[in-house]
């Protein structure tokens, strides 16, 4: 059985997959755990959290056959893997943009590119083939072009939805926070509706014309799926977007732990 770990810099996402119950193999996402990132814990608060999550969904620790880590915080990257060893018995493959080989990628500096984006483009692939646009709804609001032969050929990086709000309400002192979900009109009547609007449908607007964009230089056949924890609030108002998967970066490390580790779940 196989843990997958994606280190963002808000949050932390564990997926792990097991083997369906007729035993086919490739694996299936069968428990998601979604935890906030903290720069400073120990290997062993690592493993206390690892062990509630697993003890609340019955899965002994023992399951877990192998690990595969996707991190955007380096400061976390010793004790997780301390925290995998000790608790796991397992050493963890920590997903490297340069090492990997699933992935060409034709950025100017190739080293640079976020595991996670990587991860998720090569979850994207896998699922929905290639021309394809991903876009993460995260801390950073994300676009990642994947060319035709499947190469990665850039991205394009805004604020994302949860920064735009924090950062507005701290420096306007009468702005409340407000849920995020969608007005009845785009023309607010009282601050909240306006707030909405502007940040439900303004978010809506920079995705579609991002996806115009993209698809004027990849094709109009590309694809478009979108992951993160925001991903839903945006999809519903557009239909600039195709897909919506959720644990995209998770069944990226899944295909690469298969193919490139020969791990078979």
């Amino acid at each position: 059985m196989l843990l997958a770990v994606d280190v963002g810099n808000s949050e932390t996402k564990l997926g792990f997959f097991a083997r369906t119950s007729n035993g086919v193999g490739g694996g299936t996402l069968t428990r998601t755990w979604r935890v906030t990132t903290a720069r400073r814990r120990t290997a062993d608060e690592f493993g206390v959290l690892f062990a509630a999550l697993f003890r609340r969904a019955e899965i002994p620790l023992e399951a877990v056959r192998a690990i595969v880590v996707s991190s955007v915080v380096p400061q976390n990257d010793k004790a997780l893997a301390e925290a995998c060893r000790l608790y796991f018995n397992c050493e963890p493959h920590f997903f490297n943009v340069a090492r990997q080989r699933l992935l060409v990628v034709r950025t100017e500096r190739p080293k640079e590119l976020g595991s996670d984006l990587a991860a998720a483009a090569i979850g994207a692939v896998a699922l929905y083939g290639a021309p394809v646009i991903v876009i993460g709804f995260g801390t950073a609001t994300t676009f990642g072009a994947v060319g035709r032969d499947g190469a990665y050929l850039g991205a394009a990086l805004a604020p994302g939805i949860q920064i735009s709000i924090d950062a507005l309400v701290a420096r306007t002192a009468k702005l409340p926070q407000v849920s995020l979900e969608a007005p009845s009109s785009p023309i607010g009547i009282d601050t909240v509706s306006a707030l909405q609007s502007g940040i439900i449908y303004g978010y809506v607007g920079q995705t579609e014309g991002m996806v115009a964009r993209m698809k004027a230089e990849l094709g109009d056949d590309a694809g478009v799926v979108a992951t993160g924890g925001l991903a839903d609030i945006v999809a519903r108002e557009t239909r600039a977007i195709d897909h919506v998967e959720p644990h995209l970066v998770l069944l990226g490390l899944h295909r690469y732990v298969e193919s490139e580790i020969g791990f078979s779940v």
